[in-house]
């Protein structure tokens, strides 16, 4: 499966222009990205960074790291996810950096989505939804998710986001209306940011394989 990472990591290569600041994601497919980035760094103008971790990769490669609010709207973001179904709506979060890579999200021109095959699902809600939380909320926010979605919230024990917030992992679903159930949980007091990417999707899903394929 690491060989599809790498595929599809590199394919998504092919999206990245000179002078572009790129938007980049957390997680094992996107670490295949950074290594790849790290190529042509010198025909980027530096990039933006949805967690620490990939911060510290980033950084290792010699590869600049700005700040969102001083390079405006980014022409290209890379990130892969934990759930992706035919219209390209996502589950992520797995890695706990939802809110940083939503943000990023929002703010590029065009979101590029780095998936190995066992990551297509015809509906979300397999793997557990991720919601990050506000920790006093943390079991209101349980309880108002329970009796919303019939779906089992379980907290990520010993895990802290990069904004200092807890993480609910949400079971049993079966998400059939992915931009209804995030408006729903987003409403929700406490709730910082919904691990699901429908509003906004990825506008292309690169599979990896031999070769890879491109949605």
């Amino acid at each position: 499966m690491s060989e599809a990472k790498r595929l599809a990591a590199e394919k998504a290569i092919d999206y990245v222009e000179d002078g572009m600041i790129v938007g980049v994601g957390t997680g094992s497919t996107v670490a295949y990205f950074i290594d790849a980035l790290a190529r042509m760094k010198d025909r980027i103008a530096g990039t933006v960074s949805s967690s620490e971790q990939s911060t510290q990769r980033l950084r290792a490669h010699g590869i600049d790291v700005l700040d969102l609010n001083s390079t405006g709207p980014l022409s290209l973001y890379v990130d892969g996810a934990d759930e992706c179904d035919p219209h390209k709506r996502l589950i992520k979060g797995g890695g706990g950096a939802l809110t940083r890579e939503k943000i990023i999200a929002e703010a590029s021109k065009r979101f590029v989505c780095i998936v190995d095959p066992a990551k297509r699902v015809d509906v979300l809600g397999k793997f557990p939804l991720p919601v990050e939380v506000i920790p006093m909320a943390r079991s209101l926010v349980a309880r108002e998710i329970l009796a919303r979605t019939g779906g089992q919230p379980v907290w990520r024990d010993g895990v802290t986001t990069d904004n200092g917030n807890v993480i609910l992992d949400v079971h049993g679903l079966s998400i059939v209306d992915p931009v209804g159930v995030e408006r729903e949980l987003a409403q929700i007091p406490g709730v910082v940011c919904v691990g699901l990417f429908a509003r906004r999707p990825a506008d292309v899903v690169i599979v990896g394989g031999e070769p890879p394929l491109v949605l």
